[in-house]
């Protein structure tokens, strides 16, 4: 699939009515994202829960690489989120924003997103919030970022670029953009290192119209070949289970709200049913990956 057409297929997926009722009322209607469910089982909360985690850990980065950074002259990004200029990019309904900026500190979000639909609702929400003011929405695709080369302290993704046809040219922009000592920290859900049978991913890759998915090996070869140097990588796959696993759960107690018919609910519960699987089987991972750019 050609970069143009996986865009596509995404924009029209996340823009259709029966994905938006699904992602606003079983989702929670801030977020797209996998969650955290050591202490709770509500999937809003789960999904807070990880991006708390996530920058907990920007926030907590100091020491050495800190310090190289400001002797080079670039932002101690990391150290101070009040500081920061943060990229969402693939940012859905906007909650991980606006919990950084109203929980964290952020000094200013600029949300990147290609879904139309997930944007209204993101600004409205952002609006109602009375954050406008420190977090922008802008239409468009992470391989192709619209930003000046050195604008950003910090890149931020959940969960986004496993949809990217060319996730080569995400983290080539990704390296574009960011400042020198920034920082780029995302979620993938991703198949394992060194699976041998790929195939048995096949009905993952058909839902998403991709051919494989990435993985940490990937990540971490690709980002070093970037000028990137690793802060931290935090392998949770298990939450990819439990995750997949009560989104399931939930949509199937709740299909009654939903307006979507009994063959959506049901293909919808049987892809999630793949995910869970696949985790189940040691073949999809998941965790939380933190670098530096050089």
């Amino acid at each position: 699939m050609t970069g143009e057409a996986g865009v596509a297929v995404a924009r029209d997926y996340y823009d259709s009515s029966d994905a938006i009722e699904f992602y606003s009322t079983i989702w929670g209607g801030e977020d797209i994202h996998v969650g955290i469910y050591d202490d709770t089982r509500d999937i809003r909360e789960a999904s807070a829960t990880t991006v708390d985690t996530m920058a907990r850990l920007l926030s907590s980065v100091t020491g050495a690489s800190e310090r190289v950074a400001s002797d080079r002259g670039a932002s101690e990004t990391g150290s101070n989120l009040s500081q920061a200029h943060v990229l969402d990019i693939g940012s859905g309904y906007g909650g991980g924003a606006r919990r950084l900026v109203s929980k964290h500190g952020a000094g200013h979000v600029t949300c990147l997103n290609i879904a139309e639909e997930e944007n209204a609702r993101n600004r409205k929400l952002t609006g109602e919030a009375g954050l406008l003011d420190r977090i922008d929405v802008v239409d468009g695709s992470f391989d192709a970022l619209p930003f000046d080369d050195g604008a950003f302290d910090v890149v931020w993704s959940q969960d986004a670029i496993l949809h990217a046809p060319d996730r080569g040219a995400v983290l080539d922009e990704v390296a574009r953009v960011l400042k020198p000592g920034g920082r780029f920290i995302f979620t993938d859900p991703m198949q394992a290192d060194g699976l041998s049978d790929p195939s048995a991913l096949q009905p993952i890759y058909d839902r998403i119209h991709l051919q494989n998915l990435a993985s940490f090996g990937f990540y971490r070869e690709g980002l070093k070949a970037r000028g990137f140097q690793e802060v931290e990588v935090q392998d949770r796959s298990r939450q990819l289970r439990n995750h997949y696993a009560r989104v399931a759960e939930e949509l199937d107690s709740r299909r009654g709200e939903l307006s979507a018919s009994d063959e959506f609910v049901d293909r919808m519960i049987a892809g999630l049913g793949h995910w869970v699987r696949g985790a189940d089987e040691g073949r999809l991972t998941w965790g939380i990956m933190l670098f530096r750019r050089i």
